[in-house]
């Protein structure tokens, strides 16, 4: 979709999305490929090694600093990727929350990798029980974030949370946002990771995991990644790996789906929702094309 509005708008296209932040693994994030960024610009993709942890904050400098080269290029920026909470930072702004330190990091890491996420939960609840009602139990990364906050800065995030910067301005913002059926998206999660498997997927972890690195770090809880690191380690087949990945891609679509529902990230006129099955046809490029010619009409 993004290589066909780039294709009507001259446009660059700018990763919205966590994972693809990361260079190591192209297949497991779905990253474009190399055909597909020799067809347009991409920017923001595999940016960072996995040894280092974006987030909203960090995202969101880039993501401003591609807007302003994209303007400079004559180019129209298409954010393309499905991490809503960095669409709503470069939109509505995001508190400034300051660098809790090595120290803090190292301690909240280290409880997490001793007593477990809920462990982990039942003490946020003790130190800043309004953070942690925000927060899932089983979240890991998120809870490490939190401790690690309250642990360097003597206050919870959501004290800094409420301190926001300013919202995105300079532009006119508009949202496609792709809801297609779910029974097609169960079907189109299980077929797009057997089709990673197929493009060496495995090969590509093994390589990651070579570098031994802290299991707690983003790109090591990317979907796929615990599961195939399972079998890989000879703990489970590769059959049930790929059941668990299949079944946990598919509960993320099902959050990611309910936290787009009850989020504005734009007002009402500027959000377009197509909600065709998505799959690689010809017959569905031809119809979301049909799509993209009426929003590039409605929205100029």
């Amino acid at each position: 979709m993004a290589l066909l509005l780039a294709a009507r708008l001259n446009g660059a296209i700018i990763n919205a999305d966590a994972m693809q932040c990361y260079r190591e693994l192209r297949i497991l994030t779905a990253r474009p490929s190399e055909a597909d960024e020799a067809a347009a610009p991409h920017w923001l993709y595999g940016m960072l090694p996995a040894t280092q942890t974006g987030n909203a904050a960090w995202w969101r400098q880039a993501a401003l600093a591609a807007l302003a080269q994209a303007r400079a290029a004559g180019k129209t920026p298409i954010l393309c990727g499905g991490t809503g909470m960095y669409m709503s930072a470069l939109l509505h702004g995001i508190a400034e929350i300051p660098d809790p330190g090595a120290e803090a990091r190292a301690q909240a890491r280290s409880f997490l990798a001793e007593a477990g996420p809920a462990a982990l939960h039942a003490r946020l609840r003790e130190l800043d029980p309004e953070t942690a009602a925000k927060l899932r139990p089983s979240d890991s990364q998120r809870l490490a974030r939190a401790l690690e906050v309250y642990l360097g800065t003597g206050k919870g995030l959501a004290h800094w949370q409420s301190r926001p910067t300013e919202g995105l301005t300079g532009w006119t913002p508009r949202l496609i946002l792709l809801d297609p059926p779910r029974d097609a998206l169960r079907a189109g999660a299980a077929a797009r990771f057997a089709g990673m498997l197929h493009a060496g997927a495995l090969e590509e972890l093994r390589l990651l995991l070579d570098q031994n690195l802290d299991p707690a770090l983003p790109l090591m809880r990317a979907h796929g990644v615990p599961e195939l690191t399972a079998y890989l380690k000879g703990e489970t087949t590769l059959q049930e790996a790929s059941s668990r990945a299949i079944l946990a891609t598919q509960q993320y679509t099902k959050r990611q789906a309910t936290w787009f529902r009850h989020q504005k990230l734009v007002d009402s006129p500027a959000m377009h929702t197509i909600h065709s099955r998505i799959d690689h046809s010809a017959q569905f490029s031809e119809s979301l094309g049909v799509h993209l010619d009426n929003f590039v009409n409605r929205v100029g």
